[in-house]
């Protein structure tokens, strides 16, 4: 379950599913749990995980750290300025996130484990 957040997170974008499957194979993962997890990025979260990496990828970036502009005058020069924050964001959310649901998972299953 954590790598499978962890990929649905991490900006890779449009191969997000086809490389945590892959992967799912190479490190002899539940394909179903890491399909089922890496599925986080749906279309309602997007927002909220764009939200969430920007925020923390200003915790990287230190006195460069920029805010989101809300406005309608979106340029490509705006983007460009918050790329790097935003890529560094995105890694660590995907990082503490995977870590996040990882342990909850293994404390779930501790919990309701039948004998």
């Amino acid at each position: 379950m954590g790598f499978g957040v962890f990929m649905g997170i991490v900006p890779l974008w449009g191969f997000q599913l086809m490389i945590a499957i892959a992967l799912s194979f190479v490190f002899r993962l539940n394909k179903a749990l890491v399909i089922i997890a890496a599925n986080v990025s749906i279309p309602p979260m997007i927002p909220l995980i764009l939200f969430l990496s920007h925020i923390t990828g200003a915790f990287w970036m230190g006195e460069q750290a920029q805010n989101i502009p809300f406005t309608t005058d979106l340029t490509l020069d705006i983007l460009k300025a918050n790329l790097v924050q935003y890529i560094t964001g995105a890694i660590s959310l995907a990082v503490l996130s995977g870590v996040g649901a990882g342990v909850i998972t293994y404390a779930l299953v501790k919990v309701f484990k039948r004998e």
